[in-house]
């Protein structure tokens, strides 16, 4: 049974803290925590955090943590990274951003960084098949959770009800995540323009940025490597790059297989791979590929570039924000990608579901994890660590 607090948003935050040392050190162990904890990929670290700052830390309200999303939706760049900066800034302003961004960025680019070295040197990934599987059978439950806290606050009308369903059904077809969040957030400003008779311009936070508007940025076809290079390349996609792994995936092959011919297929594949394994941003692809590239000087480089244009993006949005949320229109657009975001996050669930369950083992961990979750709130990172533990078991005695 749920307990009663999670079934309802928070009608008020806790008082605003004054961006001091205590919370600059309470927001470097978390994020340092989810960095090294949070597998899974992008939605299931929202979840993740909205488990800590929402339900455990009470850091934020439900609205407050979806505004703050629906944002992330809407600016280029790595999401999870991006609602770790969103939450530093409103937790301890400019400080907090940049100890929130860095201790979720750096485990990951660290861990990616040790595999990268054993792949060059060894030429060969790690194999950790049986662990893996048990977390992503954990994740699929805390996804689920999240995503039933997440709904009440998100579908508070029937208007949003019916365009969540909607946007889930468009989704799981394979709308373009960018034209699906500018769609309901358009349909929901012109509905409240249709009821309230307002005469407010709808706002909408569109990309700051096209891939077209940075070619300039790219270095020339066929260009020998150099690290400027490798600068460039993932400053472009990180200023750029809305979607999931998978996009990720078509713009580094775009780049460094098909233009560059900095990589081959299978190294590139080598890459993603890591960066869907290993806990933190998935955009920490780029520290292994800069290292198999450049040596450490290139995985310092990478992750660096793809990462920066996130951090300019969330302190431009934050300063926006707050003015454009006064608007009656802006509130109503945001409600709408909102729930389209919440939609996203469904779909990609079930998505994660139907590879994360396939067999008995795995079942009995995801159904163990759920149990865990709902009835004795246990903290969603031990029961990653338990899957992982469990996942490496049922392997070595098979």
């Amino acid at each position: 049974m749920i307990s009663s607090h999670r079934g309802s948003p928070h009608t008020e935050s806790s008082a605003r803290p004054t961006g001091g040392a205590r919370e600059l050190r309470a927001l470097l162990w978390l994020f340092l925590r989810l960095g090294v904890t949070a597998f899974g990929g992008p939605a299931v670290h929202i979840a993740m955090m909205e488990d800590e700052v929402v339900r455990r830390r009470r850091w934020l309200t439900t609205d407050e943590f979806l505004a703050l999303l629906g944002a992330t939706n809407l600016i280029p760049g790595p999401n999870s990274t991006e609602m770790a900066l969103h939450i530093g800034r409103e937790r301890a302003g400019w400080r907090g951003l940049l100890v929130a961004g860095v201790a979720f960025i750096l485990p990951a680019a660290l861990i990616t960084g040790g595999l990268a070295w054993m792949y060059v040197r060894y030429g060969s990934l790690p194999a950790a098949g049986g662990v893996l599987q048990g977390v992503k059978a954990v994740v699929v439950a805390v996804l689920a959770q999240a995503i039933w806290r997440l709904a009440p606050a998100a579908a508070k009308t029937m208007v949003l009800r019916l365009l969540g369903l909607a946007a889930t059904v468009a989704a799981a077809f394979g709308v373009n995540e960018l034209l699906l969040l500018a769609l309901a957030g358009v349909v929901t400003a012109g509905w409240h323009r249709v009821t309230a008779r307002s005469a407010s311009a709808i706002f909408a936070i569109g990309p700051l940025a096209t891939g077209s508007g940075l070619s300039a940025l790219a270095v020339s076809a066929a260009a020998p490597f150099s690290l400027i290079g490798l600068f460039l390349v993932f400053a472009k996609i990180g200023a750029v790059l809305y979607g999931s792994g998978y996009v990720l995936l078509a713009f580094l092959r775009s780049d460094l297989v098909e233009r560059l011919h900095w990589l081959t297929e299978a190294q590139l594949l080598d890459a993603v791979a890591i960066g869907q394994v290993t806990p933190g941003p998935v955009f920490t692809t780029a520290t292994f590929i800069g290292y198999v590239l450049g040596q450490g000087a290139g995985a310092v480089v990478a992750t660096v570039a793809i990462f920066l244009p996130a951090f300019g993006f969330v302190a431009l949005s934050g300063v926006l924000l707050p003015h454009l949320r006064r608007s009656p229109a802006v509130r109503a657009f945001l409600d709408g990608v909102n729930v389209a975001s919440l939609a996203l996050m469904a779909v990609v669930s079930l998505r994660l579901a139907r590879s994360a369950i396939v067999d008995g083992s795995t079942a009995t961990i995801g159904l163990a994890s759920a149990a865990l979750l709902w009835r004795f709130n246990v903290n969603s990172t031990w029961l990653i660590l338990g899957g992982a533990l469990a996942g490496g078991v049922v392997t070595a005695l098979r």
